[in-house]
């Protein structure tokens, strides 16, 4: 019977990941909007200029201006987390499987907002607005470069406050975020206790461990080793495009799972006429994916930006209040982590340890695990999942 009612493995998969309600819609068409501040001070004390940032909505906000569910994006995302700019676009936002009419997160009930962030990686993207490294500094007139303030999540959050905020928003219904945005979503949990109802980490922790601050280490080697990155100074010259390239190589893969891998790939060449065995120049079919994706994604982005997001994680331990206690200590909202169950790289201990913290502390605080293959992707493309635990948490 399974079999006749799925003859495509894909159709078999893509209905078990999604699992949405019938009556299920997309957002439809989006706009990028820009919000302006004159300035804004970072954690660390420095003043930045004409900051703005992109960013989109989905639903209505009700009167009561507390139906406000905020999502972060993930490293090396943006803003564009459902729905499409035209009906023509390839693909829509990251999580269009679970933002909309009907979906767990429910724009019919919710209104979500998501931001670009600062130092946002995808410079060279039309649909991304963010100030950072690459930006004009008003001071000299030229690009900032590395003399660009060091920003963490706290600056992340705070400008999306700072939106929120000229919207008249009073209550975050929840924040809920992947990666990255797992990161902010806790950040914005322990900033502002008092604020935020319920709180949604997708495949993340509260804290960035010594493996991953070893792992992000290792992702900003290749350029800070591309002599064209020139110590930042490369804004209007060769930038270093061959390092960042080769970072985003390492991005892509430990995002991923060795099982992926080894399906989607196995041990093909690349060409079926260049056996690898007779030439350095022939290679495996995945170090082609990895090599074609690398230049490309390198294309749309920015090495500074690149390493002022690496830095951001470094330094994200959550509320940076010094210690991991101290800052859930802050957080007031219920807990409902995501961790998935393949992730090399924020592993689902990460979660784990995060939620046995908040309990012992007396808060309310449950974890459900992603089940999948593609490793940390698996909060993006496998999200579906959970989505009814994810519905029955934030409607409770």
């Amino acid at each position: 019977m399974f079999r006749q009612s799925f003859r495509y493995g894909a159709l078999a998969v893509a209905a078990l990941l999604i699992a949405l309600p019938a009556a299920a819609q997309d957002v439809g068409l989006v706009e990028k909007k820009v919000f302006a501040m004159p300035s804004y001070t970072t954690a660390g004390g420095k003043t930045i200029r004409d900051v703005k940032v992109g960013w989109e909505s989905y639903g209505t906000l009700n009167a009561n201006r507390d139906n406000v569910i905020v999502v972060p994006h993930f490293f090396s995302g943006n803003s564009h987390a459902a729905g499409k700019y035209k009906a023509e676009d390839a693909a829509p936002g990251y999580w269009n499987a679970i933002i909309g009419p009907g979906k767990p997160i429910d724009t019919g009930k919710y209104f979500v907002i998501s931001v670009d962030s600062l130092a946002n990686l995808n410079t060279k993207d039309p649909n991304t607005t963010t100030t950072g490294p690459a930006s004009i500094d008003p001071a000299t007139g030229k690009p900032y470069g590395m003399s660009f303030p060091i920003v963490t999540m706290r600056d992340f959050v705070n400008v999306q406050k700072a939106l929120l905020d000229s919207l008249g928003v009073r209550k975050v219904h929840a924040a809920v975020g992947a990666s990255m945005g797992a990161l902010q979503s806790i950040e914005w949990a322990s900033a502002y206790p008092d604020f935020v109802e319920r709180l949604v980490p997708v495949i993340g922790g509260a804290e960035a461990s010594a493996w991953v601050i070893g792992r992000l280490h290792l992702w900003a080697d290749p350029i800070l080793m591309d002599p064209n990155w020139n110590k930042g100074d490369y804004y209007g010259k060769t930038e270093p495009t061959a390092g960042l390239a080769v970072a985003l190589k390492l991005v892509t893969l430990d995002a991923q799972h060795w099982a992926w891998a080894d399906k989607a790939f196995g041990r093909k060449w690349a060409d079926a006429a260049k056996d690898p065995a007779a030439s350095f120049e022939n290679k495996y079919q995945i170090q082609q994916v990895l090599d074609t994706s690398g230049a490309a994604r390198a294309r749309a982005s920015d090495a500074n930006s690149f390493l002022y997001l690496v830095k951001a994680n470094h330094l994200f331990v959550a509320g940076h209040m010094g210690s991991l206690e101290e800052g859930l200590a802050k957080i007031k909202a219920k807990t409902l982590f995501l961790p998935a169950k393949g992730d090399l790289l924020l592993v689902p201990g990460y979660a784990q340890q995060a939620a046995e913290i908040l309990k012992k502390q007396g808060k309310s605080a449950e974890v459900v695990e992603i089940a999948g293959d593609r490793g940390h992707l698996d909060g993006l493309f496998a999200i579906g999942s959970v989505g009814e635990p994810l519905r029955r948490f934030l409607d409770n």
